[in-house]
């Protein structure tokens, strides 16, 4: 079928053959890298459909969409470089018809170590990854991207795909810095906030993932997800604060500077 696989990747050899081995007969998997310094490149030469372009980081929305212009399809399925398609979820959108001004949504699995979590608001979870690039693209956001979808018709799939979310703490902790610091960036000028304001968006996102979406009955896990995520909306809105600090005294700064005292 006329459809390009995109996966964005940066020492991603954890689960990249895993990932592209279903992808085997698709006719392109383009994989666009950030500079990896692991095995990544290694692993996706071994695939003969799939190409590799290299360029930088521009935040996640802006670079998927400047991968899907170098593909050779207008059909795009965007996938994350640790999420696998099952056969049947494959099967199905080999049967799509593909409908012009349509985005299609796909079911997914989020796990922590290979362990489904329904609670914590990770399922249930359908985000939109088919999409034609002549009709909509991506939100240019650096973090918590998305297709956009205004004026268009959506579609959910019915089989699902797995996302190996995360295999241990150190790589929570790992994602926590990433994704705060660019939501920081994203939002500096834009978006107020304080330190009050983060310990509420902490305080609020624990308890809405562990009681309100049930993270308590995903056992230790669940627990752990929920610290994590309560930590993640911690620090993004800290780490906003300080970068609106950094705006803020960004001209008096370069007064001084440029008057120093005699």
């Amino acid at each position: 079928m006329s459809l390009s696989v995109t996966i964005l990747t940066k020492n991603s050899e954890r689960y990249l053959e895993e990932v592209l081995t279903p992808l085997k007969d698709f006719e392109e998997v383009l994989i666009y890298d950030n500079g990896s310094s692991d095995k990544t490149l290694e692993i996706a030469s071994r695939f003969p459909n799939v190409r590799i372009e290299k360029g930088p980081f521009f935040g996640f929305g802006e670079t998927h969409n400047r991968v899907s212009e170098m593909a050779k399809n207008d059909w795009i399925l965007s996938l994350d470089s640790d999420e696998v398609l099952t056969q049947a979820l494959i099967q199905e959108i080999k049967s799509l018809p593909l409908e012009k001004g349509t985005v299609y949504a796909i079911p997914r699995h989020n796990e922590y170590r290979r362990k489904w979590i329904k609670g914590c608001g990770w399922y249930p979870d359908s985000p939109k990854r088919i999409y034609n690039r002549k009709d909509t693209r991506f939100s240019t956001h650096k973090v918590h991207e998305s297709i956009l979808t205004e004026g268009l018709k959506e579609k959910t799939l019915k089989n699902y795909f797995h996302h190996f979310t995360y295999d241990g703490v150190h790589e929570c902790i790992a994602k926590m810095q990433h994704y705060s610091d660019l939501f920081a960036q994203d939002r500096a000028g834009k978006v107020s906030s304080s330190p009050l304001k983060a310990i509420g968006h902490g305080f609020f996102t624990f308890f809405k993932s562990y009681i309100l979406k049930r993270g308590f009955l995903d056992g230790a896990e669940g627990y752990l997800i929920s610290c994590y995520q309560a930590h993640t909306a911690f620090y993004k809105y800290f780490k906003l604060y300080e970068a609106n600090l950094k705006l803020r005294d960004a001209p008096l700064q370069k007064e001084a500077s440029s008057n120093p005292q005699k």
